[in-house]
């Protein structure tokens, strides 16, 4: 727990920043992202926590990538943790991986599809790590507080929200940005501005998104009052095993960042 960013008085200080590939591919690709978001991070002064999931259990396919084995996967994160000294997040699907994921892990996140499940809840609390919650695409911001409260109760107020977009015309995702002040009255938090660019093909079941359109969602957030920015990043997208559609390319990130800075003082004047 202390690494990670103290986010008590974001309001008056910078924003954190959780991101990451979607996926471990290899250890290679993993520490080259990682080395070069701790590198933008520390000249921005940017609180960075390394994200990237063991293993992708909810897919549209059966023969999508789901990951290179749980135990390697998992020993790449905290080699990651270790090595560079960063705190480290990967999702959990069910109870019994809270315990094995929380050896590698400072942040276990919940899933937006899982984000109501009792029995994930409260083993991730159990852990005694920071339970970062998805908010399910068919929830409002204000119904979040129910799962909030199941950590929190479970003995653990280390929780933090992610907002991730709402599903609005049965294919498209649509951030509400009143829910993130809405969001903010039950704990810290975070904008995915990656995955809420997601577009599903409902004939050819690939994820699909617009990544021009991050820098845009980014800004809004930081300009309502996010605590922390997610963003799922890869050298090169188009060859990503998994969510390559919406990534932001790597080596946009730290233009990127620069501009939500500014953002971010802007509006703390």
């Amino acid at each position: 727990m202390n690494n990670i960013p103290n986010i008590k008085h974001t309001d008056s200080g910078n924003f954190f920043l959780i991101a990451g590939p979607c996926v471990v591919e290899s250890e290679e690709n993993v520490f080259e992202i990682a080395c070069t978001i701790k590198a933008i991070t520390d000249r921005l002064k940017i609180p960075f926590i390394f994200k990237a999931s063991y293993r992708k259990a909810n897919r549209s396919r059966l023969d999508s990538f789901t990951g290179i084995g749980d135990e390697k996967a998992l020993a790449i994160i905290k080699s990651v943790k270790d090595r560079l000294q960063l705190p480290t997040l990967t999702d959990v699907h069910t109870a019994e991986e809270c315990a094995i994921a929380a050896q590698s892990c400072d942040v276990l996140q919940i899933p937006a599809f899982l984000c109501r499940q009792t029995d994930l809840l409260v083993a991730a609390a159990k852990t005694g790590k920071v339970v970062n919650i998805k908010k399910g695409q068919f929830l409002s911001a204000e119904a979040m507080q129910f799962a909030v409260n199941k950590v929190k109760e479970s003995g653990n107020d280390n929780v933090w929200l992610t907002e991730r977009g709402t599903t609005f015309g049965y294919q498209d995702m649509v951030v509400d940005y009143r829910g993130i002040p809405a969001m903010k009255e039950f704990a810290p938090t975070v904008l995915d501005i990656t995955h809420s660019l997601q577009q599903p093909n409902q004939t050819s079941g690939v994820t699909g998104g617009k990544p021009e359109l991050i820098e845009t969602i980014a800004k809004a957030g930081i300009a309502v009052g996010v605590d922390g920015i997610f963003i799922e990043t890869h050298p090169d997208p188009s060859v990503a095993k998994s969510d390559g559609a919406n990534m932001l390319r790597l080596d946009l990130l730290e233009d990127l960042l620069v501009k939500l800075i500014k953002v971010r003082q802007a509006v703390n004047v």
